[in-house]
């Protein structure tokens, strides 16, 4: 078969919506379908290359930054990505376009749909329904809800990557999605040799967004100054400076390195030597990196936040927390990482 894949984030740029639509497309293509994937170019990534098996053909888009997308740089993707598809579809005729993310990419299946007749599948992530992550979408919404409706209505599947993103789909619009959720490649890990580090290592992978609650992370690991412990935050965004700030403000900075963004395969790196992994978002569908962090064997410490309950067995493999209670946040750190047995203990429960 072969498949048009339309995702505006696709590494080595965008979040975990782009790893798992890579590693969806990868698998599709070891299963021997032919796979052309469209997203958006930035900096000095090639136009088109050969990936996992998969030809990437990257458009124009106006987007600047690895880590986020703007309503005009989303804009400018679904225009680009009409006239590159409608080029693809005459040339290549695909049996199927998969779009992630119902906006923006779910915009240019619609209407790649409608002028060609080719159907199209729609994944939805979170982000793209209204309430999803309102501190960033919300006021996008009120001006185009009305006009998501038919991207929804015209999918011959829609699919969810969580009973939660599921539940958001069905209240605001009259679809009932198939709920599969995200995958990952799993490496063995021995679950035998999973043993703290001394010190304890704390991840944090993610965008420097108010979403992903850092301001919390910090103020929670500066109450726990007296134990000792390491911490990685690895990502970008706008919030970069103003955490480092405030790191440094709260006199810890010897404790954290902050790699900035990087490649995928170099945050499992850190994570094979990290012990817990460190969620405090405001929201999340079903996070890619809380998903590796099990695969690794992290103990996680994670918000409350819906999608985060598929990831943790309280009082097993960590704890799932009120986001703005840094004091319950950090008495469940303490209760991880100051007996090592525990953290030990939380580790071996991620794998089983």
């Amino acid at each position: 078969m072969r498949i048009l894949v339309l995702n505006h984030e696709y590494p080595p740029i965008g979040g975990g919506g782009g790893q798992a639509a890579r590693l969806l497309a990868r698998e599709l293509a070891l299963r021997g379908h032919e796979i052309i994937v469209i997203t958006a170019h930035i900096d000095n990534l090639a136009r088109e290359e050969v990936l996992d098996g998969c030809r990437i053909v990257r458009i124009p888009s106006l987007r600047k930054d690895p880590y986020r997308a703007g309503f005009l740089t989303m804009a400018a993707y679904v225009l680009a990505a009409i006239q590159t598809g409608l080029n693809l579809i005459h040339t290549w005729r695909p049996d199927l376009i998969h779009a992630h993310f119902a906006v923006p990419a779910g915009a240019t299946a619609w209407s790649l749909s409608r002028l060609t007749g080719v159907p199209y599948l729609l994944t939805s992530h979170l982000g793209d329904i209204p309430g999803g992550v309102p501190e960033k979408t919300d006021r996008w919404f009120r001006w185009i809800m009305p006009f998501t409706k038919p991207i929804w209505q015209y999918a011959a599947r829609v699919s969810a990557v969580s009973e939660y993103t599921s539940s958001l789909i069905q209240q605001n619009y009259p679809i009932t999605p198939i709920v599969i959720p995200n995958g990952i490649h799993i490496k063995a890990v021995d679950s035998a040799r999973l043993q703290a580090h001394r010190p304890p290592v704390i991840i944090f992978a993610g965008r420097f967004v108010p979403q992903k609650n850092l301001g919390v992370l910090v103020e929670t690991l500066s109450m726990v100054r007296d134990l000792p412990w390491k911490c990685t935050l690895i990502g970008d965004g706008p919030l970069f400076n103003e955490i480092d700030r405030m790191i440094t403000a709260n006199g810890i900075a010897d404790r954290f390195s902050l790699p900035g963004w990087i490649e995928p395969d170099e945050v499992l790196g850190y994570m094979a030597h990290s012990d817990l992994l460190f969620m405090p978002s405001l929201s999340e569908g079903l996070s890619v990196a809380g998903l590796q962090g099990l695969a690794n064997g992290l103990a996680i410490l994670a918000s409350n936040a819906e999608g985060n309950r598929d990831l943790v067995a309280p009082g097993q493999n960590g704890y799932l927390v009120d986001p703005n209670d840094p004091g319950a946040l950090s008495s469940a750190l303490r209760n991880l990482i100051a007996n090592p047995e525990n953290l030990s203990a939380a580790r071996r429960a991620s794998l089983a």
